[in-house]
């Protein structure tokens, strides 16, 4: 009867272990989750500021500095 209850003891030990580290899985994927939204709203940040940026170039390049200017405007 103590094996039992010894080896009953064990299994629920290891149990809590696996749903502890589950948890700590499942936390370390919410941020890296979280992480890589960030990055993609950033990048896409990113990618808009670099079109303003080629765009400006562009309209310089045509004379056409009211563009220019607006797009520049449009930056900040």
């Amino acid at each position: 009867m103590k094996e039992m209850s010894k080896e009953q003891e064990s299994v629920k030990e290891v149990q809590r272990q696996v749903e502890a580290n589950l948890r700590a899985f499942q936390e370390e994927c919410d941020k890296l989750r979280d992480e890589t939204s960030q990055i993609i709203r950033q990048s896409a940040h990113t990618r808009i500021r670099l079109a303003l940026m080629f765009n400006i170039l562009k309209a310089r390049e045509q004379g056409d500095l009211a563009q220019a200017a607006q797009l520049t405007r449009s930056l900040r």
